[in-house]
C-alpha cells in the first residue's frame, strides 16, 4: 500500500505544480464566477466552491507534506553518506533527529571554528605578505 500511495502521491504533486494546472483551477474558478447570475448567487453556489476547494486542499496538503518528508529523508541520507565517505566528521551524521536548542549550539560551533579558520588564513596571508 505504501509503494502505491508513494506513486499517486509523486504523480499529484508534480501535476499540480505544472503551470496547465494552474491554468486550469483559474479557468474553474473563472467558470463558477460567471455561472454565478445563472444561479443567482445562491448559498449553495458558494457552497460549490467551498466545499470543492475546502477538499482539493485537505488533501493536497498530506500529498506535499508526504512528498516533502521522503524529499527531505533522501537528501539527509545523500548528505550524510556524504560525511561518512569524506573526511567530514561523522558526528554529524543524523543531527537532524536533535531538538533545536542542540542544533543551535552545533550550528554556533560551527560558525566559530568557520571564524577561527578564516582569520588564521587571513593572518597566513598577511606574513606571506
Amino acid at each position: 500500500m505504501e509503494k502505491h500511495f508513494t506513486k499517486i502521491a509523486n504523480k499529484v504533486a508534480y501535476a499540480a505544480g505544472k503551470p496547465v494546472t494552474f491554468i486550469l483551477c483559474v479557468g474553474i474558478i473563472a467558470l463558477w464566477a460567471v455561472s454565478g447570475p445563472l444561479f443567482g448567487f445562491s448559498d449553495t453556489w458558494q457552497l460549490i466552491i467551498n466545499t470543492g476547494t475546502t477538499i482539493v486542499t485537505f488533501l493536497m496538503v498530506f500529498l506535499i507534506q508526504n512528498t516533502q518528508n521522503r524529499d527531505g529523508a533522501a537528501l539527509q541520507t545523500k548528505l550524510d553518506e556524504l560525511i561518512r565517505t569524506s573526511k567530514a566528521k561523522n558526528h554529524f551524521i543524523g543531527i537532524e533527529h536533535l531538538t533545536e536548542t542542540e542544533l543551535e549550539e552545533i550550528r554556533k560551533k560551527c560558525e566559530q571554528a568557520a571564524n577561527r579558520a578564516d582569520a588564521a588564513a587571513e593572518a597566513a596571508e598577511e606574513a606571506a605578505a
